[in-house]
């Protein structure tokens, strides 16, 4: 595969469009806070609401990690096939804010009402499973599918360090927005205005894109088999053609899995092994460094190459889940924050520099297709291995403390040190991308009629 040199017409050089930094903040930033909601609050409500079982949390992200990347493959590729992105973005943000609001009457109490108070706990738990995979439906298909496959069709590999940091940044600070502003009705187990808030926001995001979102002139309807092309990024041809691109996904997930091993428990760890009941001031000394790191990096890996950054960001990742997992002083909470920020920054920034390098290596006019495929390696894949992962090794570690009559167990560092030898793994792809990526640069150095993925 060739490596896209033409320009967009909503952008040019390595300047992105006002036209473009705007929604792609917003939405950018609204979509990351309707997913921190899911993938740590979530947990936090089923958790203090429901169940203490961590199983019950990794199958909820589990199913929601298999709706998302079924959902992002197929409308995905049916927003490539009809030419349009713009409907997908603004319809699915408009309706993922209505099935986050349901969340707010979701509660035990509300079962007992139905099937009494025997099942109620079981019964609430299967329903937060089923609803959170329809909101992931509508969640995947806005911002998962359409408005990353718009964020490549109006960008290009020049702008794409400083883009990617921009976005990779949007999860840590959509959890500051929540916790700076929301966390204190959690706090209080005020969930009710908490999931209306969200949902507010979210629809209203949607209705805000008709205005601000534009599809790219350049692209049109993909005439091809809708059903054939299901399984494009899946064929052997497609995997042979582009190989450097799925050296990259593989990267990406077991990031992604060292990641998810502690995420899902990682507001539980604060509270109930640290002691920080108002985890708000550690999430922010972490947030602010992390932030900071990767808008001043971010833009170096424009100047200097994405692919400079793997190493060293991965080095300092797994140090991170090192340093992270030695700190036992429950009083630390400075160095708990500082360390926490270093781990964070690091996975940010090398989710931006893989993510970048995989939106260079998507073929042109395919963007759609493949992130189904892209959210099979950084969802899918992870998410139904990282908090099984973190679920045995809290299970096994023993912890536990009894609240309204459940014993619960409790989330110990050593959901860090798994996440470490988790990211250990990553330097095997990144190790086969660069040699893979040097051989292609020397044959085209010997061969110049050639054109090989560079």
């Amino acid at each position: 595969m060739k490596k896209k040199e033409s320009v967009s017409p909503l952008t040019s050089g390595t300047k992105v469009s006002i036209k473009i930094w705007i929604p792609l903040i917003l939405f950018g930033l609204i979509g990351q806070v309707a997913w921190t909601v899911e993938n740590m609050f979530f947990n936090v409500y089923v958790y203090n609401t429901i169940t203490g079982d961590p199983n019950v949390i990794a199958n909820m992200v589990a199913f929601s990690a298999a709706t998302a990347t079924i959902t992002t493959l197929l409308m995905g590729l049916l927003s490539d096939r009809l030419g349009k992105r713009k409907i997908f973005i603004c319809g699915g943000y408009f309706i993922w804010g209505f099935t986050t609001l349901a969340f707010a009457f979701i509660t035990v109490d509300n079962t007992a009402k139905l099937v009494g108070a025997a099942s109620a706990v079981t019964v609430t738990g299967i329903i937060v499973v089923v609803m959170d995979c329809v909101m992931t439906f509508f969640g995947s298909t806005a911002n998962d599918a359409c408005f990353n496959a718009w964020v490549t069709d109006v960008t290009v590999p020049e702008q794409r360090g400083k883009t990617e940091s921009v976005l990779s940044i949007m999860p840590l600070l959509g959890m500051v927005v929540v916790f700076g502003a929301l966390a204190p009705f959690t706090q209080a187990n005020n969930w009710k205005p908490f999931f209306f808030i969200v949902g507010g926001l979210t629809t209203l995001a949607g209705i805000i894109g008709i205005f601000l979102i534009k599809d790219p002139p350049q692209l049109k309807p993909d005439k091809g088999n809708y059903f054939v092309n299901i399984f494009y990024g899946f064929r052997p041809s497609t995997v042979k053609n582009n190989t450097l691109l799925y050296i990259a996904f593989c990267v990406l997930a077991v990031i992604s899995m060292a990641q998810q091993v502690y995420m899902p428990y990682l507001l539980i760890y604060i509270q109930k092994y640290l002691g920080y009941e108002n985890y708000i001031p550690v999430v922010a000394i972490a947030g602010v460094i992390a932030i900071v790191a990767n808008l001043v990096l971010g833009r170096l890996m424009d100047k200097y190459g994405k692919y400079k950054f793997l190493i060293p960001t991965t080095v300092i990742l797994a140090l991170g889940f090192l340093g992270v997992y030695l700190i036992r002083d429950k009083g630390s909470m400075i160095v708990f924050g500082v360390v926490g920020g270093i781990m964070l920054g690091a996975g940010l920034l090398l989710a931006a520099a893989v993510g970048g390098i995989i939106r260079d290596y998507t073929p042109d006019s395919k963007a759609g297709q493949l992130q189904g495929i892209r959210i099979f390696f950084s969802v899918l894949i992870p998410m139904v291995t990282g908090p099984y992962i973190g679920a045995g090794v809290i299970t096994n570690t023993g912890l536990t403390y009894e609240e309204l009559g459940q014993v619960k167990p409790v989330p110990t560092p050593e959901i860090f040190l798994a996440s470490a030898i988790v990211i250990v793994f990553a330097f095997i792809p990144i190790a086969a991308f660069l040699i893979v990526r040097k051989k292609k640069a020397q044959k085209k150095a010997a061969d110049p009629s050639q054109t090989p993925n560079v």
